[in-house]
């Protein structure tokens, strides 16, 4: 694991997005999960995830509401 305190990890926000909607998917190859744990900062992948998580929810009623109509 890395050296830094979890606070101080710097990830991308690229990085971030591609680490939560690989977990969405539940695929990941151990190697790489083990660098995101090391290179990720946990709260941006918290905050990532529960926006990705409205933003799907958001676009399953859009896209129920468009079928319905």
């Amino acid at each position: 694991m890395s050296d830094l305190p979890i606070h101080q990890r710097k990830g991308s926000i690229l990085g971030t997005v591609k680490a939560v909607l690989w977990g969405f998917l539940g695929v990941r190859r151990q190697a790489d999960y083990q660098k995101d744990i090391a290179s990720l900062n946990p709260v941006h992948i918290i905050v990532v995830g529960i926006l990705m998580a409205l933003l799907f929810v958001v676009g399953l009623i859009g896209l129920v509401n468009w079928v319905v109509r």
